[in-house]
């Protein structure tokens, strides 16, 4: 079974998708948190919390491993259901490892994030104990997006992790909802999507007659909205 996060961090929206069966956590990230409008990451974060109880990641945004070890254990305390995301490497293309070790050999459940290769996820698995839990966050769509297929080191990375129990693999960045089925038929046990995508996924089941009877009288209201003449 694939479970399907949610990604975004817009207080009203995270309201809406809490209540949702289907949602059985939420992702954020720094850039996400700014878009919702927020002013002091803390106290946004934690006001998140109120709303849901669902396994959520907040991300680090310090850049070496003394500042990422503060910020991380500050965030933990936050909430028992909170994910630490911390980057596989840092801007300066440095692999956190040693930070990543760190934590987990602290029992703090971490979300592994930007990850693009089979070869970062063993070296993730490499600094990790087989008791905490770890999200590995491997970014699909914006690796399709430079022309690169992100199946193989899906495959590879989720035999690589079979060892690990305490491991989830997660299909992040994602583009459409047919990800979804892809992340399924692949064995990922997390795929974290946009609302406006859920909500795709939620209306899966269509015939192919259902579909084009639903585009055709899209495009008939859109032309009598126009009042096109021919």
């Amino acid at each position: 079974m694939t479970k399907i996060f949610c990604d975004i961090a817009d207080i009203k929206l995270i309201k809406k998708f809490t209540k949702k069966k289907i949602v059985k956590g939420f992702t954020t990230n720094p850039s996400l948190i700014r878009k919702a409008g927020a002013k002091n990451y803390s106290k946004y974060c934690k006001d998140i919390l109120k709303i849901t109880k669902k396994p959520i990641s907040f991300e680090v945004f310090a850049d070496n491993y003394k500042n990422i070890i503060k910020q991380a254990l500050t965030i933990k305390d936050w909430g028992n259901q909170i994910y630490v995301k911390v980057p596989v490497n840092n801007s300066k293309g440095i692999f956190m490892g040693r930070a990543i070790k760190y934590l987990n050999t602290k029992n703090i459940k971490l979300n592994i994030t930007a990850v693009y290769s089979a070869r970062q996820t063993s070296q993730i698995l490499k600094n990790i104990n087989k008791k905490t839990k770890l999200i590995i966050s491997i970014f699909a769509g914006r690796m399709a997006d430079k022309g690169k297929d992100p199946i193989p080191e899906f495959k590879k990375s989720i035999k690589l992790a079979k060892k690990f129990k305490n491991v989830e693999i997660l299909w992040a960045s994602v583009r459409e909802p047919y990800n979804y089925l892809q992340a399924k038929q692949i064995g990922c046990q997390i795929i974290t999507v946009p609302p406006a995508i859920i909500e795709k996924i939620e209306n899966f089941g269509k015939t192919f007659d259902q579909l084009t009877k639903d585009t055709v009288k899209a495009f008939l209201a859109d032309s009598k909205k126009s009042r096109f003449k021919i």
